[in-house]
C-alpha cells in the first residue's frame, strides 16, 4: 500500500533542550544493541540496566509492586506524579531510561516523543518561564520484575506523553493506553517555527475527510463543534463508544487506503514486529466496521476532532485549546488496555498466589 504524499508529516528535531544532540546519539548508541533481541527481552534488559544504575531512593521511587493501583493511573497534565523524574537522575541514568523509552518504539516513535518533552521548553517561554514547565518532569515506573518469565509492567508518563506497557508472563506485550499531545501544535514562532509533531496524525484524517463525497461527508460529520478535548481520557474505561461516522465498509479502496494510513501512523510509533502483530489483531476484527467520524470546524485553524473506532479499538485526536493550536492523541484498546484480558488469561491458568 502507498503511503500518501504530505508535506513534512514527520519533521526532523531541530533543535534538542536541555538534553542535547550529542545526548540523543548517546541514547541512540546504548539502545541499538537491543534491537538485536525479541521486543520482551529488550524491554526487560533495557530495564534492568536502568533501575540497577539507581541508588536506593531513586530505586524507592522507580518501582512498585505490580498489583499497585498506581500501574493504572496514568495522565498527561503537568501535574505531581509518582514514580522518578528525569530530573533526579544523574545524565547516565537519564540516557539509561530513554533506552528503556527506545525498546518497544520504531524511530519515528521515539522522535515523537522526545520532541513532545523538549515542547515544555517552548512553552516555558512562551508562558514567561514558568517553572512548571520542564523538559525534565518525566517519570519513569517500573512495575513488578522485569523478566522474560514474569509479568510486570513500566511508564513513562509526563506532559503530553504517556505510554504503559505491560508484560503477561514476559512475553506478551500490550501497549496502550498511548497518549502523545503537543502544545503547540505548531511552533508559530522562534527557531522551530513550523514545527507539527503530529502532523500526520492530522493530515492524514484531513485527506480521508477531504476525499469524501457530499454523502459520505454526511455520515462522516457527526457534530459541527468539537469536543473540548478527547473522550478516551483517563478515568474513562476502555469500552466502545457509539459507532458514529462512515464505515470503512461505505468507503472506495483509496479512501480505506487513507484510513489504513491513519492507523498505521499511531500503531508504527512501535517496533515493526509490535506494530505488525497490533495490524493483524486489528484486521482481524471486521474491518468494514471501522468507522470515521469528524466534528468541528473544516479549514485549519478551526477547532476539530476525529475518531477511528474498530470492533477492538479507539483512536482520537482533538485540537480545540489554545486557538485549535493544542492536539491531544490517544489510543485505547478495548480488550488490552493495561493487559486486563491477557491477565485475566493468566490467572485462570496460574492461581494468583502463585
Amino acid at each position: 500500500m502507498k503511503s500518501l504524499p504530505l508535506k513534512n508529516p514527520h519533521p526532523r528535531l531541530t533543535r534538542l533542550t536541555r538534553f542535547g544532540l550529542m545526548g540523543l546519539f548517546a541514547i541512540q548508541a546504548l539502545a541499538s544493541p537491543l534491537w538485536g533481541h525479541r521486543p520482551p527481552e529488550a524491554m526487560a534488559e533495557a530495564a534492568n540496566t536502568f533501575l540497577a544504575s539507581l541508588d536506593e531512593e531513586q530505586r524507592q521511587k522507580a518501582t512498585f509492586e505490580f498489583d499497585d493501583e498506581e500501574r493504572v493511573n496514568w495522565h498527561f497534565i503537568p501535574r505531581s506524579r509518582k514514580g522518578l523524574p528525569l530530573k533526579e537522575m544523574r545524565a547516565d541514568q537519564r540516557q539509561l531510561a530513554f533506552a528503556l523509552l527506545q525498546s518497544p518504539l520504531s524511530h519515528a516513535g521515539f522522535s515523537k516523543s522526545v520532541t513532545i518533552m523538549s515542547l515544555e521548553r517552548v512553552l516555558h517561554e512562551l508562558e514567561n518561564n514558568s517553572p512548571r514547565r520542564d523538559a525534565a518532569l518525566y517519570f519513569v515506573s517500573v512495575f513488578g520484575t522485569p523478566s522474560t518469565g514474569k509479568t510486570w509492567a513500566w511508564r513513562v508518563e509526563g506532559h503530553h506523553l504517556c505510554l504503559n506497557f505491560t508484560l503477561v508472563d514476559g512475553q506478551e506485550i500490550t501497549s496502550t493506553p498511548s497518549f502523545f499531545g503537543t502544545n503547540p501544535a505548531e511552533v508559530r514562532q522562534g527557531p522551530r517555527k513550523g514545527l507539527r509533531v503530529l502532523a500526520a496524525e492530522e493530515d492524514f484524517a484531513r485527506a480521508l475527510l477531504g476525499s469524501l463525497t457530499p454523502d459520505q461527508k454526511k455520515k462522516a460529520l457527526i457534530a459541527t463543534e468539537a469536543p473540548r478535548d478527547v473522550i478516551s481520557v483517563p478515568g474513562f474505561e476502555a469500552k466502545p463508544l457509539h459507532p458514529l461516522g462512515l464505515s470503512a465498509g461505505d468507503m472506495n479502496v483509496r479512501q480505506v487506503e487513507i484510513l489504513h494510513e491513519l492507523i498505521k501512523e499511531y500503531v508504527h510509533r512501535l517496533r515493526p514486529e509490535m506494530a505488525e502483530d497490533e495490524l493483524t489483531r486489528i484486521n482481524r476484527a471486521q474491518v468494514r466496521q471501522i468507522h470515521f467520524a469528524w466534528a468541528g470546524g473544516l479549514k485549519r485553524g478551526q477547532g476539530h476532532y476525529y475518531r477511528v473506532q474498530g470492533p477492538t479499538f479507539v483512536l482520537e485526536y482533538d485540537n480545540t485549546q489554545n486557538q485549535a493550536n493544542h492536539a491531544h492523541a490517544v489510543w485505547r484498546d478495548f480488550d488490552r488496555d493495561f493487559g486486563v484480558n491477557l491477565l485475566r488469561e493468566h490467572y485462570q491458568r496460574v492461581p494468583h498466589g502463585d
